[in-house]
């Protein structure tokens, strides 16, 4: 399913005819089973079961390509949600949600433009069921709607939450006691949230246990409804996978892994490192794969109190600007983005990175850094370092 999601996305980013194109070579059914793992990703039925005395509902979606059509039904009660072959019709008879299978596609993972109800239909139970209960009871439970809506909430792209919100919802601690990161990932990830992006994090959590972790995955995956995530991890973290999220097993300071990893993978427009958090290994991580950055792209590096912490780490806070450790390390980056402004040729040794790196910028344990074109020029200190007289100042020989 995983290739199928990625083939949908690309489709849907050319239009309704690349994503019929898709439907007809992949299938009705396997392109809807998709699609609809997709809603319920996003819809959080579960939060709605979970809600003490609301009641239990069941929902049909029904997607449809010319005159054929594949449906599934969903319940959701204090039982929890159950899909498909376990999902079991309630007392009221459920809603359906019909739509075209292309615009259903299109919603979820083409621009923003292209979403459309044009071919959707709601088809709520008839008089004779809802009207007597109206007037008699019982009452209409509450999640009888609100499981309908939070499904349309979904298929029109609407309001999307928050990343402090997703990164609770997810179980991650980049928004905790530990950490305020999402604020920041807010801020600089924000203009990207509807484009199509791949995004690689280092690190993907739970230790050694193979099915543990993956909470920022999946918070990456909801924060960009049309990207596709990796998570590289020493260890296999395979049970993870899900549709448009994929793990990878790889020793961050392994330059050859790293390597490999990204030419099959990337490039890739948003990278995180919350790995190790030893310097070496996030100095290795960083020079092995910001060529395979996208020329806008993102590299994000986390925890920079390892740089400090001989104890956790192997960090130093003798020389803080000591280039092998992360933060000496980023500081020089810093004089990188002004190397055109240095009037002598022995004042620093030129770095690979000065003149693809526009922008760094720092906070609590967090660093951001922004791949691109830094080649704006220094007139003044052309002048300065070619013929400074011309300034009325004495000669730098």
């Amino acid at each position: 399913m995983t290739d199928l999601t990625h083939a949908l996305i690309a489709a849907a980013d050319r239009g309704y005819r690349d994503v019929a194109a898709a439907v007809e070579e992949a299938g009705l059914r396997n392109v809807a089973a998709a699609l609809i793992n997709e809603i319920f990703f996003r819809a959080h039925l579960d939060e709605l079961a979970a809600v003490e005395g609301a009641g239990e509902s069941s929902l049909v979606i029904t997607l449809t390509h010319g005159s054929r059509e594949t449906s599934v039904l969903v319940s959701v009660g204090p039982k929890g949600v159950e899909i498909g072959r376990a999902a079991r019709p309630t007392d009221i008879p459920p809603t359906t949600i019909v739509q075209d299978v292309c615009e259903t596609a299109l919603a979820l993972y083409g621009p923003r433009e292209r979403v459309s109800s044009a071919s959707r239909e709601i088809r709520w139970p008839g008089p004779r069921t809802m009207v007597p209960r109206l007037v008699n009871g019982p009452a209409v439970p509450r999640l009888f709607h609100a499981v309908v809506q939070r499904v349309v909430h979904v298929l029109e792209r609407g309001r999307p939450a928050p990343l402090a919100e997703l990164a609770v919802r997810h179980g991650t601690d980049k928004w905790s006691f530990l950490h305020q990161y999402t604020q920041h990932y807010q801020r600089h990830f924000g203009p990207l949230r509807d484009r199509p992006v791949k995004i690689c994090e280092i690190g993907v959590g739970g230790y050694g246990d193979t099915e543990a972790g993956g909470g920022s995955l999946s918070m990456w995956k909801e924060f960009f409804p049309r990207g596709l995530v990796y998570g590289l991890d020493i260890a296999d973290k395979r049970a993870l996978d899900r549709p448009r999220i994929t793990t990878i097993q790889a020793d961050q300071s392994d330059p050859e892994a790293l390597r490999s990893m990204a030419e099959k993978f990337g490039p890739f427009d948003i990278f995180i490192d919350d790995g190790s958090h030893m310097s070496p290994h996030v100095i290795t991580s960083f020079e092995t794969l910001f060529p395979y950055l996208a020329k806008d792209g993102i590299y994000a590096i986390e925890d920079l109190h390892g740089s400090y912490w001989p104890q956790l780490f192997e960090g130093s806070e003798d020389d803080l600007n000591a280039p092998e450790f992360t933060v000496g390390f980023l500081k020089q980056m810093v004089d990188g983005l002004n190397h055109e402004e240095f009037l002598k040729s022995e004042t620093r040794v030129a770095k690979s990175t000065d003149r693809s790196i526009k922008g760094i910028h720092f906070y609590h344990n967090l660093a951001f850094i922004d791949k691109g074109r830094n080649e704006e020029g220094g007139p003044i200190a052309s002048v300065l370092r070619e013929a400074p007289e011309i300034l009325g100042v004495e000669g730098l020989r």
